[in-house]
């Protein structure tokens, strides 16, 4: 299983997955002001190599970096995680939680409902 990020690493995590795969400067390009220096993108795209969360392409003196992780199974182990920590694993405690937290309403609990069944139809 992988390990969490941090914030700055999943800041650099959600570049890399937007542009896909890129150079330094492109995910450098890709993350929101302030943008952090250069040197300290490649630094924590180097921690990343080594959690195995991202892989390079070297051409010449340039590295091309993209993910070994989708952000979708990213997203499904940190929700596991929080399921785990914080609602007993219990996936009824978790969206009880979040529908009271977000004062969804039945109309949007039929529409995501719809949309589950949709896609399990697929």
């Amino acid at each position: 299983m992988k390990k969490e990020l941090t914030k700055a690493e999943e800041q650099i995590m959600q570049a890399i997955w937007s542009v896909e795969k890129g150079f330094a400067k492109d995910i450098l390009e890709e993350l929101k002001d302030p943008k952090p220096a250069y040197n300290t993108v490649l630094t924590v795209i180097r921690v990343l190599v080594q959690k195995k969360f991202v892989s390079f392409k070297t051409y010449g003196k340039s590295n091309e970096y993209y993910p070994l992780i989708t952000k979708e199974e990213y997203s499904t182990q940190q929700l596991n995680s929080l399921k785990k920590k914080y609602f007993n694993n219990s996936a009824k405690e978790l969206l009880s939680f979040f529908v009271k937290e977000n004062k969804l309403d039945l109309a949007d609990l039929d529409e995501v409902l719809k949309s589950i069944k949709d896609d399990q139809n697929e």
